[in-house]
């Protein structure tokens, strides 16, 4: 059940390893172009066209942007839109707008299934995100950010060298600071991720001692006990979950994953 359990809860179960074909963001923009209504590529061959004649770095950002913001409000195309506002993002090369960009591509490949995409929406998070470092290299944040980038991400495409990556990154920030439950949860995450089930169970726990509301957390616990096979566990924490989120639909697919848990 990971990455059902709770409505803003992305799924970062592993893919199944497979030889990763390279994503072609400029082809898949050219053939996105071919389904565009008549009028639909009148606009955007004019948007295009500033990006190209402005030379002024001001004008050419907002030009980028008025692109990115074409697919994403007109079509509802997340790929075009990530990869236009990541280039001015790093025309603009401030800490606000890199991690602006970084995040949306961290927030997409959470929940991403196909590994060439997942693969290059992990490049460019990781790209954004160690260039907003370089100008804030105190965040502890944009630190958890980047190695959330190797366990959500880079991991998921069967390296587990990439996980341990991430996860060697965050131990660095909780030995400094431990209290850090953002930290943590990722942590925690990485635990599961990588099958390290009683270290998962560890982390959120803390997560939720300090944090008791805290969804993700508890919804990965609750994964966690059901991928160790403790069933009391699991079902308290989907329970817990269920009466939290207090959502219909959600405790329909709670109930079915507990009755599929009793009846193993």
């Amino acid at each position: 059940m990971a990455g059902k359990t709770v409505t803003d809860k992305k799924s970062v179960l592993p893919l199944m390893q497979s030889k990763t074909q390279s994503f072609d963001i400029q082809g898949f923009i050219e053939k996105e172009k071919t389904k565009l209504a008549p009028d639909q590529k009148i606009l955007l061959s004019k948007l295009e066209e500033n990006t190209s004649i402005n030379s002024d770095p001001t004008q050419k950002i907002a030009s980028l942007t008025a692109v990115a913001n074409f697919w994403k409000d007109s079509i509802q195309q997340f790929e075009s839109y990530a990869y236009f506002i990541a280039e001015a993002a790093k025309l603009d090369n401030s800490e606000k707008s890199l991690t602006f960009a970084a995040q949306l591509f961290l927030s997409n490949l959470r929940g991403e299934q196909d590994d060439s995409k997942l693969n290059w929406e992990s490049n460019e998070a990781i790209s954004l995100f160690e260039k907003a470092i370089v100008l804030n290299p105190s965040s502890e944040d944009l630190k958890i950010d980047l190695a959330s980038c190797y366990i959500y991400g880079k991991g998921r495409n069967g390296d587990p060298q990439q996980t341990m990556k991430g996860i060697l990154s965050l131990l660095e920030i909780v030995r400094r600071d431990s209290t850090n439950m953002k930290a943590q949860l990722v942590l925690g995450i990485g635990g599961f991720v990588s099958g390290q089930y009683d270290k998962a169970v560890a982390r959120l726990t803390k997560v939720i001692t300090q944090e008791p509301n805290n969804l993700e957390a508890i919804a990965f616990l609750a994964d966690t006990y059901a991928a160790q096979g403790n069933k009391e566990a699991a079902i308290k924490w989907y329970t817990v979950s269920k009466r939290l989120i207090n959502n219909a639909s959600y405790s329909k697919e709670v109930d079915e994953r507990i009755k599929t848990l009793q009846n193993k």
